[in-house]
């Protein structure tokens, strides 16, 4: 995918590579390979290669950004319209793996449910909106 930028970091391989990736596509490589968080500690299963590819992907699209591909920034401009709507249905559908931020929300319903659980009523967004 690109040079893992460090080293230490057995069982998160996939995310050195995929700095490295970023690196490399913004600096002009078309073709990325995928690495997993099992690299060098055993083969890799399913989940392994899901994360792996997951994280190959982002660091192509980081990349696609830097090269100003067409499309590329308008589906970060779209979640983050999204986002400042505090539109979920719209956040789950422009997400790159759509299936694992599902599992995450459902798994922790927030108290009121245009939030998130983590701010919760201190959403900056829900606040900000409540002033208008």
């Amino acid at each position: 995918m690109g040079p893992l930028v460090t080293d230490i970091a057995p069982g998160y391989d996939h995310i050195t590579a995929a700095i490295g990736g970023a690196l490399a596509a913004s600096s002009g490589a078309d073709f990325l390979c995928y690495v997993t968080p099992a690299e060098h500690l055993r083969l890799p299963d399913l989940d392994d290669m899901k994360e792996g590819i997951i994280a190959s992907r982002i660091a192509a699209h980081t990349g696609d950004i830097a090269k100003q591909i067409p499309g590329a920034i308008e589906w970060d401009n779209a979640m983050s319209k999204a986002r400042g709507e505090l539109n979920w249905d719209k956040m789950l559908e422009l997400c790159i793996d759509p299936i694992k931020a599902k599992k995450y929300r459902k798994s922790s319903k927030p108290i009121d449910g245009e939030t998130c659980t983590m701010c919760g009523d201190l959403c900056p967004i829900k606040r900000t909106k409540d002033l208008a």
